[in-house]
C-alpha cells in the first residue's frame, strides 16, 4: 500500500506539493497561537511561583533607615532574602541590558532605589499581600510592586489566547478537509482508469482507497512539520530582535514550542489528511468512481 501511493504521489508531484504548502500555511496560525500562549503561560507562572516585591523607597531617605526596615523585613514570615538595590545600581542593569539611546540618556535620578524582596513557601502571595499593607504604610516607602496585578492581566491574556486557539483550531479543521479532501477526489479523477482496472479484477473499495489514505496522511503530517519549521524560523527572527530589558522585565526569554505540542500537531495534521482522504473518497467510490 505504501509503495503504491509513493509512486501515485510521485506521478502528481505537483498537486501534492500544493496540498502540501496549503496545509502548512493553515497550521502555521494555529503553531504561531500555541507559541504564543505558551511563553505567556511561562511569565504568568514564573511570576505567580516567584513570590517577590520591589519596594521602592522616596528619594533621599537615609541608608540608617532603609537598614530598619530591611531587617524588619527580613525578620518577617516567609523573607528569604532582601537586597538592596541603589539608583545607580537600578540604571546599570537597565542600560547594560538595552541599547536604547533614550534610555541610557536618563540621568540615575529617574531610577528610585529599592528593596527586592523574595519570600518562599506556597502562600507566598498571600503574605506578599500582607507586607505590602505593612509597608506602604512606612513613610519611607514610596509604592511597593507585587506583580499580582501582571499575573491576573495574563491569566486573562492567556485564556483570550486559548480562545482564538479553539476558533483557529475549527479553522484548521475545515481548510484541511477542504484542501485534502480536493486533492484526494482530483487525484482520483486522474488515476479513473487505473481504478476501474483495480475493481475490474475484484479489488475492494478498502483496497483502492488505501493508497489515497496513506497520502492523505502524508499530506496532512509533512504540512504541519512545515508549519513547524516556517514557525520556527519567524521564532529566531523575532528572538534575535527581542530586546534583552524587556526580557528581564517578564523573566525570561521566549523559548520555543514544546517536542509533545510539536509531535501532537504533526499527528493532528496526519489524522485530519488521512480522515479527510477517506470521507472524501468514501462516497466517490461507492458509486463507482
Amino acid at each position: 500500500m505504501i509503495e503504491r501511493a509513493l509512486r501515485a504521489a510521485l506521478a502528481d508531484i505537483k498537486l501534492h506539493l500544493l496540498s502540501v504548502f496549503s496545509v502548512a500555511v493553515a497550521f502555521v496560525c494555529l503553531a504561531a497561537t500555541m507559541l504564543l500562549s505558551v511563553n505567556i503561560d511561562a511569565v504568568r507562572q514564573k511570576w505567580a511561583d516567584s513570590g517577590r516585591a520591589s519596594v521602592y523607597l522616596v528619594p533621599g531617605v537615609e541608608m540608617t533607615t532603609i537598614d530598619v526596615v530591611r531587617k524588619a523585613l527580613l525578620a518577617s514570615k516567609g523573607v528569604t532574602r532582601v537586597e538592596y538595590v541603589s539608583p545607580e545600581q537600578a540604571r546599570a542593569e537597565v542600560t547594560d541590558k538595552s541599547a536604547d539611546e533614550a534610555l541610557s540618556a536618563l540621568p540615575v535620578e529617574a531610577f528610585p532605589a529599592s528593596l527586592e524582596v523574595s519570600l518562599s513557601g506556597q502562600e507566598s502571595q498571600a503574605r506578599v499581600q500582607t507586607l505590602r499593607q505593612k509597608l506602604e504604610a512606612l513613610p519611607a516607602v514610596e509604592r511597593v510592586e507585587t506583580y499580582q496585578a501582571w499575573g491576573q492581566r495574563l491569566d486573562r491574556l492567556l485564556s483570550g489566547g486559548l480562545t482564538v486557539g479553539l476558533l483557529l483550531l475549527v479553522v484548521v479543521l475545515a481548510a484541511v478537509i477542504s484542501v485534502v479532501g480536493s486533492t484526494m477526489r482530483l487525484a482520483l479523477s486522474r488515476r479513473a482508469r487505473e481504478v476501474d482496472v483495480l475493481k475490474m479484477v475484484g479489488a475492494t473499495d478498502g483496497y483502492v482507497r488505501g493508497p489515497f489514505v496513506v497520502e492523505g496522511a502524508v499530506q496532512g503530517g509533512i504540512g504541519a512539520l512545515l508549519s513547524l519549521a516556517i514557525t520556527g524560523v519567524l521564532f529566531l527572527v523575532l528572538r534575535d530582535s527581542f530586546d534583552a530589558a524587556l526580557g528581564t522585565l517578564l523573566g525570561g526569554t521566549p523559548r520555543f514550542l514544546p517536542i509533545l505540542p510539536c509531535l501532537g500537531l504533526i499527528l493532528l495534521g496526519a489524522g485530519l489528511g488521512a480522515m479527510s482522504s477517506y470521507a472524501s473518497l468514501r462516497r466517490l467510490l461507492g458509486s463507482g468512481a
